[in-house]
């Protein structure tokens, strides 16, 4: 990925700058789009414009003229029994993940065109593919992100390549709450086949391998990075 052109929207923590760190790891030049610089600040070779993805959109003058990939990768974990779930959350959901990555890659397009060999990521999760209780307003809006990720895949062949990643539970400052003693750490980890929790370079190093000619022959497909929990039961 040396001198590839990475444009990573949503890269201040967890996930995103695991992404950002990986990325510049490689030699590519990044450019990052989040509300703050977060875990990512003061990373050298990184260019980071501030933006509320919600309530702005992406200004196409601040990325690259090529941009060799896109990352698009804002975190939210909105879990809660369906007889909870309001219509503000669910919009709220459907506009950070699926009308921003709309904006954000509308916004790359022309640059990514200009590339010779340019990958999109997108990022769904587990519970799509698998049935989760509590996760009504994340699977709605993740699974409208695969089934855009199939028609982006459709529709920019040849020349864009367009893929997601379905992780699982994460060790991240979102999931914090979740991992927050050792006796939940544990009992996690036990439900997967592989038995542990997935870390942030489990993601990253799935996101660089999606943004490196090593994929250069998949698009339109969703890569389970799960412990084995979406394929397989122990």
């Amino acid at each position: 990925m040396e001198t590839k052109r990475v444009v990573v929207v949503g890269g201040s923590h967890g996930i995103g700058s695991g992404i950002v760190r990986r990325c510049l790891d490689a030699g590519a030049l990044v450019t990052m789009f989040s509300r703050t610089a977060g875990e990512s600040a003061g990373l050298e070779g990184l260019q980071h414009h501030p933006i509320d993805l919600v309530a702005e959109s992406i200004d196409p003058s601040m990325l690259p003229d090529t941009i060799d990939g896109l990352v698009y990768c804002p975190g939210t974990i909105s879990l809660g029994p369906l007889r909870a779930v309001k219509a503000e959350l669910l919009r709220s959901d459907y506009e950070l993940n699926v009308i921003g990555a709309v904006l954000a890659l509308q916004a790359a397009l022309p640059g990514l065109k200009r590339s010779s060999g340019a990958s999109v990521v997108m990022f769904s999760t587990i519970a799509v593919s698998t049935g989760l209780p509590m996760h009504t307003s994340v699977a709605a809006s993740k699974g409208a992100i695969e089934g855009l990720v199939r028609t982006w895949a459709a529709e920019l062949s040849p020349k864009i390549r367009v893929n997601a990643i379905a992780p699982a539970l994460t060790d991240t400052p979102l999931s914090e709450k979740f991992l927050d003693r050792e006796e939940k750490r544990v009992a996690m980890a036990a439900k997967y086949p592989l038995g542990r929790i997935g870390t942030i370079e489990d993601m990253s190093a799935a996101a660089e391998f999606l943004l490196s000619p090593d994929s250069s022959w998949m698009t339109g497909q969703i890569l389970g990075i799960d412990g084995g929990m979406s394929a397989v039961r122990k």
